[in-house]
């Protein structure tokens, strides 16, 4: 080996360090915004409270859909249309409900603190994405050799699709709050427990494979953890529109709580919508790994632990989105599904790598 390829195995500590410290420094950000948030929720305006009850009232369900009000000015001959209250109507059919405002925003106190906590979030995420940036070039290559890389990458990305989906206009804020709970879980997860020195990769990992099939499946994770989040709440806020329904009158926290939240139609929409987008990816990762072990060993697939919880991962989401798409599969049976993929996801990312011996033991751990 010459002195140049030498030289480009050696890790750059001082790069490794300064990764290091804007790791901690977005940790230390992101906890700032998930205060932030905490105050959007508790002290917004609670003005927009108790329209799923009004909504689901008799007079309202009885109505083929939202009604229109119209007013008659008698100066001038003209008449003004109030704008319908926006309704989403549920899988079922069964129900018509307003959207919640997404967390506790409506007034200027909400709006405050909602944008304190996505400047702070934007802050974050550039700090983080600093330190996955800092971290490959400490060792020329592709951050995601081990767990620790693959779980900072990972965070990152998912906080990147929360500020896209933010960015294109869409009702998502109340994603922050649980996005940053889970961050800021993942990354302290991953700065004690699965923290590995910066270092070369196995001799496995020398392909440009790594570049395209570990990406996306640190992609696909990202875009099916904000899925999973979405369908977590959609249980909750269906479970909140029946007992209203039935006449049950659900206590003032989860009230207050769940009226901020999307219906559940919507987040039964968002959820599939997500899922249904990115299982083709899902699908292209598994393709991209089965060349790359080609390449690397031989064979396109050897019932290696990881490559047999990836294709299960996939049979669980495509059981969800063939439920999707079967009449008597829809609202929470399909939701279950769902949630289950993803755990089978989430053993493929933390179970396999840590409790599994096989070809990919060489996470780090």
């Amino acid at each position: 080996m010459n002195l140049a390829a030498t030289l480009a195995a050696e890790p750059n500590e001082d790069l490794a360090h300064i990764s290091n410290v804007l790791i901690y420094s977005a940790m230390a950000v992101y906890l700032l915004a998930f205060f932030a948030h905490m105050a959007e929720w508790l002290f917004g305006s609670r003005s927009k409270v108790a329209r799923t009850a009004a909504a689901l009232t008799p007079s309202k369900t009885a109505a083929a859909g939202p009604a229109v009000a119209v007013k008659a000015k008698a100066q001038g001959g003209t008449a003004t249309l109030e704008r319908p209250q926006v309704v989403t109507r549920s899988v079922t059919g069964a129900r018509d409900v307003p959207d919640g405002p997404g967390a506790a925003a409506g007034d200027e106190k909400g709006d405050l603190y909602g944008r304190i906590a996505v400047s702070l979030t934007v802050l974050a995420f550039l700090l983080e994405f600093g330190g996955v940036l800092t971290r490959a070039l400490s060792v020329q290559r592709a951050p995601w050799g081990n767990m620790y890389e693959f779980s900072i990458t990972f965070s990152t990305v998912a906080v990147g699709v929360y500020l896209v989906l933010l960015a294109l206009k869409k009702n998502v804020a109340w994603l922050g709050l649980p996005l940053m709970t889970t961050v800021l879980l993942d990354l302290g997860l991953a700065v004690t427990v699965l923290y590995t020195s910066s270092d070369q990769l196995v001799p496995a990992l020398h392909s440009y494979w790594l570049w395209i099939h570990v990406s996306t499946a640190i992609f696909c994770g990202a875009v099916f953890y904000v899925g999973f989040v979405a369908t977590m709440l959609y249980l909750f806020r269906d479970s909140y529109e029946a007992k209203l329904q039935s006449g049950g009158q659900p206590g003032k926290f989860a009230t207050s709580v769940m009226e901020r939240l999307p219906a559940a139609a919507s987040l039964d929409k968002f959820s599939y919508r997500l899922n249904a987008a990115i299982f083709p990816l899902w699908t292209f990762t598994i393709i991209a790994g089965a060349i790359w072990a080609g390449d690397a060993w031989g064979r396109y697939w050897g019932w290696d632990p990881k490559e047999v919880w990836s294709f299960i991962t996939w049979v669980a989401y495509a059981c969800y989105l063939h439920a999707r798409a079967t009449a008597g599969w829809k609202g929470r049976k399909a939701a279950y599904l769902a949630l289950i993929a993803f755990g089978c996801w989430l053993f493929n990312y933390y179970g396999v790598n840590i409790f599994v011996t096989g070809k990919h033991s060489y996470a780090g751990v």
